[in-house]
């Protein structure tokens, strides 16, 4: 299976407020979410639009939803359990090392480091995005969630138009009375988004 490629255009988007119809929103071409094991259409979709700037990597995830389900407020909580969006991002392409961020539908955040070693990746939960900035807005059939994340936080220099860095965009959904639905940008063939040899391409442009 191919890995697919997100063109991430530049755009200054102005303040974090996870408004779909904002004009710099409107003007990016969202893609859509796929069932990560078997790549098809999920239940309830998810369509992800980023832009960057010269200090950061901005996302805006749209979950559609009927019961958006949350109760994690303390950071760094066990969002997993529940519903959540999540980032993905190897700045250096080599899968060796990246970075996790999640959001849940209260806006409470989760970010960790994954390293690899000889025995899988170890988690370090006591890794922080210094500068992170998040908003969540919750609708009738759904939530909206933004995220700005710094490069001085991810790499030791910001990207450059036609830089490429390895990423995935997921969500976890658990709707009532039926089994969860985990969907990704870029399949991983497997139930588990800890498979970074199916991270997608993010290609910076102009």
């Amino acid at each position: 299976m191919d890995l697919p490629a997100l063109n991430c255009p530049r755009a200054e988007p102005g303040p974090v407020a996870a408004h779909e119809r904002a004009d710099v929103w409107r003007a990016v071409d969202p893609v859509e979410f796929r069932d990560t094991v078997t790549g098809a259409a999920p239940q309830q979709g998810t369509s992800l639009r980023t832009v960057w700037t010269d200090e950061e990597l901005r996302v805006l995830f749209h979950a559609a939803d009927t019961h958006p389900h949350a109760t994690l407020t303390e950071r760094d909580g066990p969002l997993w359990e529940e519903e959540v969006v999540e980032v993905f991002l190897d700045p250096v392409g080599d899968l060796a090392c990246y970075f996790e961020i999640e959001v849940n539908p209260l806006n409470t955040v989760l970010d960790l480091v994954l390293r690899r070693n000889r025995s899988g990746y170890v988690k370090d939960f006591a890794w922080c995005c210094e500068g992170l900035r998040t908003a969540v807005v919750k609708m009738d059939a759904g939530w909206t969630a933004e995220l700005a994340m710094p490069f001085s936080s991810l790499t030791a220099a910001p990207p450059r138009p036609g830089d490429c860095w390895r990423v995935n965009f997921c969500r976890i959904d658990r709707p009532p009375g039926g089994p969860r639905e985990l969907t990704s940008w870029s399949p991983a063939g497997r139930a588990n988004f800890h498979t970074p040899e199916r991270f997608g391409i993010l290609r910076f442009t102009a």
